[in-house]
């Protein structure tokens, strides 16, 4: 009699943590399909053949004494994406010095655009957009702290997400595990 209690007790709490898992995933579904998509996206951007992210390019020398200051390359790289395109915003996010390929690379704060200037000699090799960081502003939820302005969605996304996926993990090993043991305690 008391194994009978104990096995309705175990079918209860299997219940309880399949109504979980199925009510975390249909209420997380939309989160979960554009975390899975950019994810996945974001594997291949180096492997796109530059359309996620432009090829790094190799500039003419990989020794730092040849190289020009950085304030002389970023002026240049102002003047470059001036002269490309005036509408952008020149405001500089990021300089990404790669020196193994003797190139630096510009990003920009308001816009996808990259720069990669040779260090050397400071000619423009690549001028390309970064649908690769749009991509990781969806898959992190910066994206809408940075069109709202706001400081806190990317921080709540992440928590969410992360948490959802422990609870899937929880869940999901249980749910697999729970009859087994059931079985074997039967």
């Amino acid at each position: 009699m008391e194994q009978l209690t104990k096995r309705q007790q175990q079918a209860k709490v299997l219940r309880l943590v399949r109504k979980i898992h199925r009510w975390t995933g249909a209420t997380l579904f939309v989160l979960f399909l554009f975390i899975s998509i950019t994810g996945l996206l974001l594997g291949w951007k180096k492997d796109s053949k530059g359309y996620l992210l432009p090829s790094t390019q190799k500039g003419s020398s990989s020794v730092a004494t040849d190289w020009l200051p950085l304030s002389d390359l970023q002026n240049q790289a102002l003047f470059y994406l001036d002269s490309l395109d005036s509408s952008l915003d020149p405001s500089i996010d990021r300089m990404d010095v790669r020196p193994g390929k003797g190139i630096v690379k510009f990003t920009f704060e308001e816009h996808y655009q990259e720069l990669q200037l040779d260090l050397t000699t400071g000619q423009l090799l690549s001028f390309g957009k970064r649908r690769s960081d749009l991509l990781e502003q969806i898959h992190d939820g910066s994206i809408i702290d940075r069109r709202l302005g706001w400081k806190f969605f990317k921080l709540l996304y992440t928590t969410v997400s992360g948490l959802a996926l422990f609870t899937f993990t929880v869940t999901g090993f249980w749910l697999w595990f729970g009859p087994k043991r059931m079985r074997q305690k039967g």
